[in-house]
């Protein structure tokens, strides 16, 4: 690793100034609500960009592009569910959900918001949540640091296990010191440059190869079934990838950007900003992967790489395309990626351990010093076990985060939606709906029917066991019906 190349002296900056931020963001954490929602205060910018880039994490810039790459244009519809999907989060959950969690007691993380939804006075709703969160992140954390590892391997030279604890360092010490406030203020000095990185990359790639006509001419040459939508797979492959929208409706890091906005009239604004965000950044690293091929099919001297792992062409095309210190600033972009969402999600892990089991159950009349330290300290302990799993240099990034995606979807996809719109669920309701999510998921994992999806039969199911439990239980209280009529009553028009 040589500390006086140009891309190495880019990426110290851009790591020091995340640590930077993630000092200022400790001298306004004062409080749990602080460390794990930012005090609820979040504009609309800091609140639509951060949801962006924690939600799009390294698999943006390494596992799509891999994936149009290697597949052609039949990768994409993968893109058009999340797409789908993000907006239908944005539009029905984003405002009800910011509402319902401060009318709850201030709800500061999911399973508190169900535990309070549902006045589920046992905690058994509050522990189960917690449990799925800490074992289905966990895998999510490790994804991460996959990726990162993956980056800092290939363009340091490094071996596996140092890039894998570089990778991870600079994001797991500005989370532990400066909580949700350097996270979402870092998220959106990311999601600028995740940006930047993924419309120029593309711009520049096709340009190389003659223009985009003759770059689709190329890849026709090359292989015309990469411009078949249907290349290699059935219309069980396209459900399976357009469901992977279904997801959004249950996934913490992203649910707790929409509980953080300093207001409902909000989440308006930073719907548009968002969406608008997202959209480009898919279009960038389809655009990277997919003109990839026309590229390293006209120059195959330097395709070598990615022909190891089609997972490094956006990386590969910074290194050949531009001067090492733009090349630098590009793959700073993919070290963004990578550290939004590792971020987060270390964060709403400690938020489990902190909120929901220590405070919840072990030590409810805690100081608010004493939970933001214990949270700090749950959050080295995350990273340690992500750190074990990601250990494997086999490690596919996009089947880790796939895995994760469709636990989280499932279990939590159809109780949030649910709590949100229809107020006869109940708590048996919800916690069948959880377990029957989480169970279908891991089972049908591992058994790989039909070559279907997890998410779907796993949505699916637990939307069923939502409704069939909520209507054998016993009406909700009065209390609850009047906190969710208080809800509708606190909703503008968005």
């Amino acid at each position: 690793m040589d500390l006086s190349h140009p891309t190495t002296i880019t990426f110290v900056i851009y790591m020091v100034a995340m640590v930077a931020i993630g000092f200022a963001g400790w001298r306004g954490t004062r409080s749990l609500s602080d460390y794990l929602l930012g005090g609820r205060r979040l504009g609309r910018v800091v609140t639509a960009l951060s949801a962006g880039a924690s939600d799009m994490s390294g698999w943006l810039l390494m596992g799509l592009p891999g994936a149009l790459y290697g597949e052609g244009v039949c990768g994409s519809w993968i893109a058009i569910g999340l797409t789908l999907g993000a907006w239908f989060n944005w539009r029905v959950v984003a405002a009800r959900l910011r509402v319902y969690t401060e009318i709850t007691h201030g709800a500061l993380t999911l399973p508190d918001y169900f535990a309070h939804r549902f006045e589920d006075r046992t905690n058994v709703l509050r522990a189960l949540a917690a449990m799925v969160i800490l074992v289905f992140f966990t895998i999510y954390c490790a994804s991460g640091m996959v990726a990162g590892a993956r980056l800092f391997e290939q363009t340091f030279g490094l071996t596996y296990p140092f890039a894998l604890g570089t990778g991870a360092a600079a994001t797991i010490l500005y989370v532990f010191v400066g909580g949700f406030l350097a996270v979402s203020w870092t998220d959106t000095v990311q999601a600028t440059l995740m940006i930047f990185a993924l419309l120029l990359v593309p711009v520049v790639a096709v340009m190389q190869s003659g223009g985009l006509g003759q770059a689709i001419e190329a890849i026709r040459e090359i292989d015309p079934k990469r411009l078949d939508f249907l290349n290699g797979t059935t219309w069980i492959g396209v459900v399976s990838l357009l469901a992977w929208g279904m997801g959004y409706m249950g996934q913490p890091h992203i649910l707790a950007r929409f509980m953080s906005a300093a207001s409902v009239r909000v989440i308006p604004g930073a719907r548009r900003i968002g969406m608008t965000w997202m959209v480009l950044c898919l279009g960038g690293a389809m655009a990277a992967g997919f003109f990839g091929i026309a590229y390293f099919g006209a120059h195959p001297g330097g395709a070598d790489p990615v022909l190891a792992n089609r997972e490094t062409v956006f990386i590969t095309l910074s290194q050949v395309l531009f001067n090492p210190w733009m090349a630098g600033i590009l793959l700073s972009g993919v070290l963004a990626a990578v550290m939004s969402t590792l971020s987060c999600q270390l964060l709403v892990c400690s938020s489990a351990l902190t909120q929901d089991f220590y405070r919840g159950v072990i030590r409810p009349q805690a100081s608010q010093r004493e939970l933001v330290w214990f949270g700090r300290a749950m959050v080295l302990c995350v990273s340690v076990v992500a750190l074990a799993i990601a250990h494997d240099p086999d490690s596919r990034i996009l089947g880790l985060v796939g895995y994760a995606w469709a636990g989280f979807g499932s279990a939590f996809g159809p109780l949030i939606v649910l709590s949100l719109v229809w107020p006869r669920m109940t708590r048996k309701g919800a916690l069948a709906g959880m377990l029957i999510g989480a169970i279908t998921v891991i089972v049908w994992r591992n058994g790989g029917w039909w070559g279907l999806y997890e998410m779907i039969p796993g949505f699916g199911l637990a939307c069923l066991a939502v409704v069939l439990g909520s209507l054998l239980d016993q009406r909700p209280s009065k209390a609850i019906l009047k906190t969710f009529a208080q809800m509708r009553r606190g909703l503008s028009p968005n």
